[in-house]
């Protein structure tokens, strides 16, 4: 399972890198793993807010479809609109143009509720 350690990690599988108080949010190697090929990304709408594990959009693989969770509160600031036209990038390139949601975050000390790559590792192990 491929973890970058310079992010941060949820339980509900999403990745975020955070760039002064901007967040880039996408979804887990494993995750993408256990859905198997993504055929189809549910954005939200740019300037929506969002709260901490409220449910902010989904990902629809061939034989399912799983919400996506919001790792920090915040406003949505860009969608990676790439994915309507190719949501397999979520498969094959996740922590690059993979990426779902950039977000201005709300409040910085909720990092303290995410996992390190190693914490997330043992979750996921």
């Amino acid at each position: 399972m491929e973890l970058l350690k310079d992010l941060y990690y949820s339980k509900e599988h999403t990745w975020v890198r955070i760039e002064n108080k901007i967040a880039t949010v996408g979804i887990t190697a494993f995750a993408q793993k256990e859905l198997g090929e993504i055929v189809y990304v549910d954005l939200p709408n740019v300037n929506h807010n969002f709260k901490q594990d409220e449910v902010f959009g989904s990902v629809e693989a061939i034989k399912t479809v799983s919400d996506l969770f919001m790792p920090l509160s915040g406003k949505i600031i860009e969608t990676n609109e790439q994915l309507l036209k190719e949501p397999t990038l979520v498969n094959s390139n996740p922590f690059d143009n993979g990426w779902i949601v950039k977000i201005e975050i709300e409040d910085l000390r909720e990092t303290e509720n995410l996992l390190t790559a190693e914490q997330y590792a043992q979750l996921n192990n």
